[in-house]
């Protein structure tokens, strides 16, 4: 039992990348007073937590009943990252300042923070790889969704930390971390979408 929550709890880490996604958090939300942050945070990985344990419990029934493949998933969340890097790089979400602050947050927990920054293809995946390969036991099932809900509790409080401390940050350094992270973004979210043509054409 235990070494199942280990490899669960290790390989649900790697996949979500709570410390990787922390850039990320606070590019998104660098035009956010600090409440406003913990309350996108909160909501995020309630909303990814959902996701995740919606796939634990259905998702091998369900993308095989819609025929949906690993390959379109890679490539429909490199193109969903590439989006999001573009819109970082050239500071879109700074023309919107105006736009309402409540329903804004809002948007941004659930995409792309929730999805496909927290429960993305990857993370997805490895949740219903994951539910496989531990089998039909329901205390071993129990253990590995154990593991998965204390990832998504260190996400939110990795984020909450980061909230706190952001302000400490000159908003300047932000806005270059936020390109820096963007440029890496845009890397990755090609690397995602050749990933999923080459698992395709295998």
């Amino acid at each position: 039992m235990s070494e199942i929550f280990i490899q669960t709890f290790f390989l649900y880490f790697i996949v979500i990348d709570p410390l990787g996604n922390t850039p990320l958090f606070l590019s998104i939300t660098q035009h956010m007073e600090t409440k406003q942050k913990i309350k996108v945070a909160f909501s995020a990985t309630i909303i990814a937590t959902i996701i995740l344990l919606f796939f634990a419990l259905l998702g091998s029934s369900l993308l095989s009943y819609l025929h949906i493949s690993y390959p379109a998933f890679t490539i429909g969340g490199g193109i969903i990252l590439l989006i999001i890097a573009i819109e970082m790089l050239f500071d879109k979400r700074q023309q919107r300042k105006g736009e309402d602050i409540d329903l804004n947050s809002d948007n941004v927990s659930v995409f792309p923070l929730a999805t496909p920054i927290i429960a993305g293809p990857a993370a997805i995946t490895s949740v219903i790889v994951s539910v496989s390969d531990i089998g039909t036991n329901f205390t071993n099932q129990t253990v590995g969704m154990f593991s998965l809900v204390i990832v998504l509790s260190l996400t939110f409080i990795i984020f909450f930390i980061a909230s706190k401390f952001s302000n400490l940050i000159n908003k300047k350094i932000i806005g270059v971390i936020s390109r820096v992270v963007a440029i890496i973004l845009v890397g990755l979210s090609v690397q995602y979408i050749l990933d999923g043509i080459k698992t395709f054409l295998a």
